[in-house]
């Protein structure tokens, strides 16, 4: 498909993600960097059972909460 047509598709408001190749997209700035921290245990139990609670994983909540309060800092 030409480019012209892509466009006129895409302005017409068809989905044209088939003829994308989505193999090598990337998001700018959230590339993944693996971080060590060192917890206490008793901070790691905490943490343990709070993801139990939620249903989800211990890094899974570490990000949250952090996440969070970053977005809460730059507010």
């Amino acid at each position: 498909m030409k480019a012209d047509e892509f466009d006129r598709r895409f302005d017409e408001g068809e989905d044209v993600t088939a003829h994308l190749d989505l193999s090598q997209v990337r998001r700018p700035g959230q590339e993944a960097r693996r971080v060590n921290v060192d917890f206490p245990s008793w901070m790691v139990e905490s943490l343990d059972r709070e993801a139990r609670h939620l249903g989800v994983s211990r890094q899974s909540v570490i990000k949250v909460w952090v996440a969070a309060r970053l977005e809460n800092k730059a507010s």
